[in-house]
């Protein structure tokens, strides 16, 4: 293992940065993972206005959903979410981070 694989193994468990989830896939079984959640706002620029939405962003292993895609659903502290768009692997292709949607 490398030494980012084993940082982000140390990160996934940690109880203080990640948390407890169910992955289900489009037309699959849900399994639960883990996952780092952040919830940052993000503001566009539309014409002369400008607007703040709040978002929800996940970072999940590969090794945990490894054909992540748009659609596929996430349970997180009893809410649904479903996946946004295409998730991005990171650099080392170890990370899934996905923008989510309230299903």
């Amino acid at each position: 293992m490398s030494a980012i694989a084993a940082a982000f193994e140390t990160l996934f468990a940690d109880p203080n940065m990640a948390q407890d989830a169910i992955f289900t896939p489009t037309g699959g079984v849900a399994v639960p993972v883990r996952i780092v959640v952040r919830r940052p706002d993000r503001v566009s620029d539309f014409g002369e206005t400008r607007l703040q939405a709040e978002t929800t962003v996940i970072d999940i292993r590969v090794a945990d959903a490894p054909a992540l895609a748009s659609g596929d659903a996430f349970e997180i502290d009893a809410e649904s979410y479903v996946v946004q768009g295409e998730p991005l692997r990171d650099a080392e292709r170890l990370i899934w981070t996905a923008e989510l949607r309230s299903a």
